[in-house]
């Protein structure tokens, strides 16, 4: 379903709630009806009949209705959402969570009128004020399915079709059930932190709420593009304008005058790192362009990431490595913390890297570079028709013949296309880590360089990591297998996941967001999908 930008400010698509009640006679739908006037509490039944007639009477609830069953055979029919007080605790957490969200955003799409009124009616009651009846039972049923469509909306996303967009890490599962137990159980004030995301989910709602509040207050302020780039010492009227602007986006301290002073060239340097500009404090004109874009774009650019983060699985308890490709950055983590990080080359605009996910299962040392068919094909054969000895000069040799086209390998070697070492996590896509002979190119501010594999910047330090539970494979002698004129496999005693994800947005461990360029065009497709009506 396509909505436009504001009604889809959350991802979180409401259907309207229909709660009447129909003009049949008042049956007995409470197992024990009495709510005695005494200090006593008498715990609350539902009838399994009343929650059938709740089904049929709310159509928008038939996705959620086995979940809901589930949920109330398995607490023996007992009421979940009001206590010994009347609603009880975690019933005013969870309205006042979603009308936060509703106000902080301003997404009507989350408001329910009947919603609000049922609140309202038993907000302010006790126990024994309140009395066993239909619209007693209507109100407990209303919050569980309220509660299973916003937190399959916030937690598990919207129902778009992932290999449309490109995306094949498989959508992580949810178990609403399980969630609402916790709820219920644990009395928490912040549903986040039992829902079962990623480490980032969390972070970038707090960032899209500071985005809410930054975009009230925005001044329409478009920076001039520059003929000459400014830098330290420099004087301008467009600095001070720029200083403002940047006050405003990091809340940096600086003069307040026209001059390019160092408080200046430290913000410029902050803003480069979190946008992926080279970082040299110099004011171009990609920091203009990245300036200008307006907050409610970058809401987007989150919003659309966000997503992507109710997809990944939560992993915090895991050893897993990272490559987020717009990015180009590899990250090693272990139990929730990077430990390790390097630059990475991905595929080219022309040659997607794939996103994906996999088990990385195999290191080879000193490997022979199979060349891909497409090469041979469209480089390989006319650079040989231009040069006979193009083979035996790129130390390669003809292995034999398929379709029509010799079979090409790279024998080991400095100049081998793999580098010294590669690291294979078996896929349908051809697709692997490994080193390259072209060093220099790692220094490069947009890496997407490669036919589709990636290139790692410090390939020993990951050997190294990968075998650290292998005391033979020590620093000395993982040098030595990386100078074999034969390739060396090697297996992993446990396999690691790998996943190559697509983020143009994510916020750091300490805090910071950062955005990048949507390099793919990937962000274009999703924005289609979530804000086109």
């Amino acid at each position: 379903m396509r909505t436009s930008f504001f009604s889809l400010l959350g991802l979180l698509i409401f259907l309207g709630f229909s709660c009447g009640w129909n003009n049949a006679s008042e049956k007995e739908i409470i197992r024990d009806s009495s709510i005695t006037i005494t200090t006593s509490y008498n715990p609350l039944f539902l009838d399994s009949a009343a929650m059938q007639l709740f089904f049929e009477e709310n159509d928008w609830v038939k996705p959620f209705s086995k979940q809901i069953a589930d949920f109330y055979t398995d607490r023996n029919f007992e009421f979940a959402w009001f206590d010994s007080t009347g609603l009880s605790e975690q019933a005013h957490h969870f309205f006042n969570l979603q009308n936060d969200y509703i106000s902080r955003l301003s997404d009507s799409s989350l408001f329910n009128q009947q919603f609000q009124n049922l609140y309202t009616a038993y907000a302010n009651k006790t126990a024994r004020q309140i009395v066993a009846n239909r619209e007693v039972v209507n109100t407990e049923l209303l919050f569980t399915a309220q509660f299973f469509v916003y937190a399959e909306k916030m937690y598990k996303g919207s129902n778009i079709q992932l290999a449309d967009l490109g995306w094949y890490i498989p959508r992580k599962k949810m178990n609403l059930h399980a969630l609402l137990d916790s709820v219920i159980n644990k009395k928490a004030t912040e549903l986040v932190n039992l829902a079962p995301v990623s480490l980032q989910y969390p972070r970038m709602e707090k960032w899209l709420f500071r985005l809410a509040e930054m975009q009230k207050t925005e001044q329409p302020d478009s920076l001039p593009r520059v003929k000459k780039s400014l830098r330290s010492g420099d004087s301008s009227t467009l600095i001070l304008r720029i200083k403002k602007r940047l006050h405003f986006l990091q809340g940096d301290d600086m003069t307040n005058n026209n001059f390019f002073d160092t408080s200046l060239v430290l913000a410029v340097k902050k803003f480069q790192e979190r946008h992926g500009i080279e970082v040299d404090g110099i004011i171009g004109n990609k920091v203009i362009e990245d300036l200008n874009v307006p907050i409610r774009k970058r809401m987007e650019q989150l919003l659309i990431n966000m997503e992507r983060a109710r997809w990944m699985p939560s992993m915090q308890d895991s050893t897993y490595v990272l490559v987020n490709i717009p990015e180009f950055r590899l990250r090693i983590f272990e139990e929730g913390k990077n430990i390790l990080q390097m630059n990475v080359i991905v595929g080219s605009e022309a040659n997607n890297t794939v996103i994906f996910n996999g088990n990385l299962q195999f290191v080879v040392f000193s490997p022979y570079w199979n060349v891909p068919e497409s090469i041979v094909r469209k480089e390989l054969l006319p650079a040989i028709s231009r040069n006979r000895n193009y083979i035996a000069k790129h130390n390669m040799e003809v292995t034999g013949y398929a379709k029509g086209l010799p079979q090409i390998r790279q024998k080991p070697g400095a100049n081998n296309a793999l580098g010294r070492v590669k690291f294979l996590f078996p896929n349908n896509y051809n697709i692997y880590l490994h080193d390259t002979p072209n060093r220099n190119l790692f220094t490069q501010t947009n890496r997407g360089l490669s036919h589709g594999c990636i290139r790692i910047a410090e390939p020993k330090k990951f050997a190294e990591f990968l075998l650290r539970d292998q005391p033979s494979y020590t620093s000395s002698a993982i040098d030595s297998l990386m100078y074999l004129e034969k390739e060396k496999w090697v297996t992993l005693k446990k396999k690691i996941p790998v996943f190559l994800v697509y983020f143009t947005s994510w916020v750091d461990a300490s805090g910071e967001l950062h955005f990048r360029r949507d390099i793919y065009k990937h962000d274009q497709k999703m924005a289609i999908k979530l804000f086109q009506p």
